[in-house]
Protein backbone atom coordinates (compact mmCIF):
# COMPACT_ATOMS: atom_id res chain seq x y z
CA UNK A 1 0.00 0.00 0.00
CA UNK A 2 1.24 3.50 -0.80
CA UNK A 3 2.25 5.75 2.06
CA UNK A 4 -0.46 8.21 3.09
CA UNK A 5 0.82 11.71 2.24
CA UNK A 6 1.25 13.96 5.28
CA UNK A 7 0.59 17.65 4.75
CA UNK A 8 1.13 20.84 6.71
CA UNK A 9 -1.39 23.62 6.16
CA UNK A 10 -0.05 27.18 6.54
CA UNK A 11 -2.69 29.87 7.16
CA UNK A 12 -2.75 33.47 8.38
CA UNK A 13 -6.43 34.22 8.90
CA UNK A 14 -9.92 32.81 9.12
CA UNK A 15 -8.97 29.30 8.04
CA UNK A 16 -12.13 28.33 6.15
CA UNK A 17 -10.10 26.59 3.44
CA UNK A 18 -8.03 24.78 6.07
CA UNK A 19 -11.23 23.52 7.70
CA UNK A 20 -12.68 22.44 4.35
CA UNK A 21 -9.52 20.47 3.58
CA UNK A 22 -9.52 18.85 7.02
CA UNK A 23 -13.17 17.81 6.77
CA UNK A 24 -12.78 16.51 3.22
CA UNK A 25 -9.64 14.52 3.96
CA UNK A 26 -11.08 13.13 7.22
CA UNK A 27 -13.48 10.99 5.17
CA UNK A 28 -10.74 8.49 4.40
CA UNK A 29 -7.64 9.99 6.00
CA UNK A 30 -5.93 10.74 2.70
CA UNK A 31 -3.96 12.89 2.77
CA UNK A 32 -3.41 13.39 6.50
CA UNK A 33 -3.04 16.90 7.95
CA UNK A 34 -0.09 16.67 10.34
CA UNK A 35 -0.44 20.23 11.66
CA UNK A 36 -1.68 23.72 10.93
CA UNK A 37 1.02 26.41 11.01
CA UNK A 38 0.03 30.01 11.69
CA UNK A 39 1.88 33.32 11.94
CA UNK A 40 -0.85 35.34 13.68
CA UNK A 41 -1.79 34.68 17.32
CA UNK A 42 -5.34 36.06 16.85
CA UNK A 43 -6.09 34.15 13.62
CA UNK A 44 -9.35 32.19 13.78
CA UNK A 45 -7.67 29.26 12.03
CA UNK A 46 -6.15 28.39 15.42
CA UNK A 47 -9.65 27.95 16.88
CA UNK A 48 -10.60 25.80 13.91
CA UNK A 49 -7.51 23.64 14.45
CA UNK A 50 -8.43 23.15 18.11
CA UNK A 51 -12.02 22.22 17.18
CA UNK A 52 -10.77 19.79 14.52
CA UNK A 53 -8.22 18.31 16.96
CA UNK A 54 -5.35 19.11 14.62
CA UNK A 55 -2.08 20.24 16.24
CA UNK A 56 -1.18 23.87 15.57
CA UNK A 57 2.16 25.66 15.51
CA UNK A 58 2.26 29.42 16.09
CA UNK A 59 5.38 31.29 15.04
CA UNK A 60 6.69 34.81 14.51
CA UNK A 61 8.63 36.48 11.71
CA UNK A 62 12.03 36.06 13.35
CA UNK A 63 11.49 32.34 13.93
CA UNK A 64 10.28 31.84 10.36
CA UNK A 65 13.02 33.74 8.55
CA UNK A 66 16.04 33.53 10.88
CA UNK A 67 15.91 30.04 12.40
CA UNK A 68 15.43 26.47 11.21
CA UNK A 69 12.69 25.79 13.78
CA UNK A 70 9.83 25.43 11.29
CA UNK A 71 11.79 23.08 9.04
CA UNK A 72 12.82 20.95 12.02
CA UNK A 73 9.19 20.79 13.17
CA UNK A 74 8.01 19.81 9.68
CA UNK A 75 10.58 17.00 9.61
CA UNK A 76 9.60 15.82 13.10
CA UNK A 77 6.00 15.54 11.89
CA UNK A 78 7.16 13.71 8.71
CA UNK A 79 5.48 16.26 6.45
CA UNK A 80 5.58 15.47 2.72
CA UNK A 81 3.76 18.53 1.34
CA UNK A 82 3.06 22.10 2.45
CA UNK A 83 -0.29 23.62 1.51
CA UNK A 84 -0.78 27.39 1.76
CA UNK A 85 -4.39 28.34 2.48
CA UNK A 86 -4.44 32.08 3.00
CA UNK A 87 -0.84 32.32 4.22
CA UNK A 88 0.53 35.79 3.49
CA UNK A 89 4.30 35.55 4.01
CA UNK A 90 6.82 34.67 1.33
CA UNK A 91 8.24 31.19 1.90
CA UNK A 92 11.98 31.38 2.73
CA UNK A 93 14.58 29.59 0.61
CA UNK A 94 15.48 27.02 3.26
CA UNK A 95 11.91 25.66 3.20
CA UNK A 96 11.59 25.92 -0.60
CA UNK A 97 14.81 23.91 -0.96
CA UNK A 98 13.60 21.24 1.46
CA UNK A 99 10.24 20.87 -0.35
CA UNK A 100 10.97 21.33 -4.08
CA UNK A 101 7.71 21.37 -6.07
CA UNK A 102 5.95 20.19 -2.91
CA UNK A 103 4.52 23.52 -1.72
CA UNK A 104 1.13 24.49 -3.15
CA UNK A 105 -0.86 27.72 -2.84
CA UNK A 106 -4.38 28.76 -3.76
CA UNK A 107 -4.89 32.30 -5.06
CA UNK A 108 -8.29 34.03 -5.43
CA UNK A 109 -7.79 35.21 -9.02
CA UNK A 110 -6.74 33.94 -12.42
CA UNK A 111 -2.96 34.26 -12.30
CA UNK A 112 -0.87 35.80 -13.72
CA UNK A 113 -3.48 38.56 -13.26
CA UNK A 114 -3.89 40.14 -9.83
CA UNK A 115 -1.02 38.38 -8.12
CA UNK A 116 2.07 39.51 -6.28
CA UNK A 117 2.94 41.11 -2.97
CA UNK A 118 -0.06 42.67 -1.25
CA UNK A 119 -2.60 41.05 -3.59
CA UNK A 120 -4.83 39.02 -1.31
CA UNK A 121 -8.39 38.99 -0.04
CA UNK A 122 -10.61 41.97 -0.84
CA UNK A 123 -7.79 43.78 -2.66
CA UNK A 124 -7.87 41.15 -5.40
CA UNK A 125 -11.65 41.31 -5.85
CA UNK A 126 -11.65 45.12 -5.82
CA UNK A 127 -8.99 45.11 -8.56
CA UNK A 128 -10.91 42.63 -10.72
CA UNK A 129 -14.09 44.71 -10.49
CA UNK A 130 -12.27 48.01 -11.05
CA UNK A 131 -10.69 46.60 -14.21
CA UNK A 132 -14.12 45.62 -15.56
CA UNK A 133 -13.15 41.97 -16.01
CA UNK A 134 -15.96 39.67 -17.10
CA UNK A 135 -14.58 36.69 -15.21
CA UNK A 136 -12.42 35.82 -12.23
CA UNK A 137 -11.62 32.57 -10.50
CA UNK A 138 -9.04 30.63 -8.56
CA UNK A 139 -5.53 29.45 -9.32
CA UNK A 140 -3.87 26.52 -7.58
CA UNK A 141 -0.14 26.67 -8.18
CA UNK A 142 3.27 25.54 -6.98
CA UNK A 143 5.16 28.00 -4.79
CA UNK A 144 8.55 29.43 -5.70
CA UNK A 145 10.66 32.33 -4.41
CA UNK A 146 8.25 34.97 -5.83
CA UNK A 147 4.68 35.71 -4.80
CA UNK A 148 2.17 33.92 -7.08
CA UNK A 149 4.66 33.06 -9.84
CA UNK A 150 5.00 29.27 -9.49
CA UNK A 151 3.78 26.85 -12.15
CA UNK A 152 0.00 26.69 -12.43
CA UNK A 153 -1.63 23.36 -11.54
CA UNK A 154 -5.32 24.20 -11.97
CA UNK A 155 -7.69 27.11 -12.60
CA UNK A 156 -11.47 27.46 -12.34
CA UNK A 157 -13.53 30.48 -13.38
CA UNK A 158 -16.69 32.31 -12.43
CA UNK A 159 -18.54 35.18 -14.08
CA UNK A 160 -18.23 38.71 -12.76
CA UNK A 161 -21.60 40.44 -13.05
CA UNK A 162 -21.80 44.22 -13.60
CA UNK A 163 -23.43 44.71 -10.19
CA UNK A 164 -21.05 42.45 -8.23
CA UNK A 165 -19.48 43.96 -5.13
CA UNK A 166 -16.12 42.70 -3.80
CA UNK A 167 -18.04 40.73 -1.13
CA UNK A 168 -20.30 39.13 -3.74
CA UNK A 169 -17.30 38.17 -5.87
CA UNK A 170 -15.49 36.84 -2.78
CA UNK A 171 -18.45 34.54 -2.10
CA UNK A 172 -18.24 33.12 -5.63
CA UNK A 173 -14.48 32.62 -5.25
CA UNK A 174 -14.93 30.84 -1.91
CA UNK A 175 -17.38 28.44 -3.55
CA UNK A 176 -14.78 27.61 -6.20
CA UNK A 177 -12.10 27.14 -3.54
CA UNK A 178 -14.23 24.83 -1.42
CA UNK A 179 -15.27 22.79 -4.45
CA UNK A 180 -11.93 22.39 -6.22
CA UNK A 181 -9.04 22.75 -3.73
CA UNK A 182 -9.59 19.44 -1.88
CA UNK A 183 -10.20 17.53 -5.11
CA UNK A 184 -7.12 18.89 -6.87
CA UNK A 185 -4.93 18.21 -3.84
CA UNK A 186 -6.30 14.68 -3.43
CA UNK A 187 -5.67 13.93 -7.09
CA UNK A 188 -2.14 15.34 -7.05
CA UNK A 189 -0.96 14.07 -3.67
CA UNK A 190 -2.64 10.66 -3.58
CA UNK A 191 -3.00 9.66 -7.23
CA UNK A 192 0.01 11.63 -8.44
CA UNK A 193 -1.50 13.71 -11.25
Amino acid sequence: MNKIPRIAVFASGNGSNAQRLAEYFAKDGMPKIAAIYCNKPDAFVLERAKHLEIPSVLFGRDTFYNTQFILADLKTREVDWIILAGFLWLIPDYILNAFPQRIINIHPALLPLYGGKGMYGARVHESVIAAGDKQSGITIHYVNEHYDEGDIIFQATCKVQPDDTPDMLAAKIHELEYEHFPLVLRRLLVIGK
